[in-house]
């Protein structure tokens, strides 16, 4: 693949129900069987639902945040003197107490003061990766460090049993006829995001690029999505357009798809109307239906995992399937994970409220 302008990936970690590690979170997506289970980590007898991708030993967010940081910055060879000048972007659940969490998770890992804080429901992660990819862009940093969290907790738990938007049947079934909702999931996630100039002064390890982003609204529906998608369609757009590529060019999309009815089929319509008739031929899948929805950590795991599938070359299945749905023509990947055709994959996230997010990534 022709080198291309973007900023570089170039330390990693995450971890989900799928296990703890890069490695672990690549070969469960590939193995391609949910990691969905009964909750053992609070009482669920009250309630409609009681399974969650739930990995069985975790310790406090704080704690599990800050070894993401830390191996990831390992990972990317970052010194004292590098992670010093790195400034920190937190997207994590929660309200007054997360811009104290993220103040002490930069003085944890040693990274620069004044970090931003990203709550912003189920895109708060990349939206951050998105502003981190613009600073360094801009040149006004070398270097930013991306890191999101969310651990399965009773209080969403609750929230999303109540709104009876969980999978009474225990499976997430994104695109698929029969699909019943969505089940929550732990994630908690790490990123080291470089200048191309600063990770070749430190002859750094590249993973990947982040090539283009995009971010729109469509304040349709507190909760329920534009069934048009054009907000989607609009961030899918400006991620093409930033990274200087045509559709036809794209070789995988991990979706945002919940296993909802109105989200997923509104989602089909948006790459429809992104993309035209191609978006019927452009592979998909969302390894939601694998590891469940992080919330605000969703973005980042999922982008960990798509840049992952990329470079390995192979696709992960989108688990769950029972059946093509008519409002969702696209062309999912069933069955098994199929080669990676391009080095060029999306990830795309959405929002209760109609924030909407892409980002385009290259793998190096």
């Amino acid at each position: 693949m022709a080198e291309r302008p973007g900023v570089r990936i170039t330390g990693v970690h995450a971890l989900s129900a799928l296990g703890r590690g890069a490695e672990a979170q690549l070969a469960g997506v590939l193995a391609g069987t949910p990691a969905f289970r009964p909750v053992g980590r609070f009482d669920t007898t009250a309630r409609r639902v009681g399974v969650a991708a739930t990995l069985p030993e975790t310790g406090a967010l704080p704690d599990e945040l800050a070894e993401a940081v830390d191996v990831a910055c390992a990972a990317a060879r970052l010194d004292a003197g590098a992670r010093a000048g790195a400034p920190l972007l937190l997207a994590a659940h929660g309200g007054a107490g997360v811009p104290a969490l993220a103040g002490e998770l930069a003085r944890r890992c040693g990274l620069a003061g004044a970090p931003r804080v990203y709550t912003s429901a189920c895109v708060s992660a990349s939206t951050a990766v998105a502003d981190a990819a613009a600073l360094i862009g801009r040149g006004d940093v070398d270097r930013v460090v991306v890191a999101a969290g969310y651990l399965v907790e009773p209080d969403q738990y609750a929230l999303f049993d109540a709104g009876r938007a969980l999978a009474t049947d225990g499976a997430v079934r994104p695109f698929s006829a029969g699909r019943r909702g969505l089940l929550l999931g732990d994630g908690v996630a790490a990123v080291v995001l470089e200048s191309a100039e600063a990770a070749r002064r430190r002859d750094a390890p590249t993973l990947a690029a982040v090539l283009g982003w995009g971010r729109a609204g469509d304040a349709h529906h507190p909760c329920q999505p534009d069934p048009q998608g054009r907000g989607l369609a609009r961030a899918v757009g400006a991620a093409l357009r930033r990274a200087g590529l045509d559709p036809e060019q794209i070789g995988y999309v991990n979706a945002n798809a919940t296993g909802t009815g109105y989200s997923d089929a509104a989602e089909a319509a948006a790459l429809r109307l992104a993309w035209g008739e191609h978006a019927g031929r452009v592979p998909v899948s969302s390894t939601k239906a694998l590891h469940g929805h992080a919330l605000e950590a969703s973005g980042l795991l999922e982008l960990v995992v798509t840049v992952l599938a990329v470079r390995h070359g192979k696709l992960p299945v989108n688990a769950g399937w029972l059946g093509p749905d008519e409002a969702c023509p696209l062309d999912v990947i069933r069955d098994a994970p199929r080669p990676a055709a391009t080095g060029y994959a999306l990830s795309l996230n959405s929002a209760f409220g109609g924030a909407n997010t892409a980002l385009l990534v290259g793998a190096a």
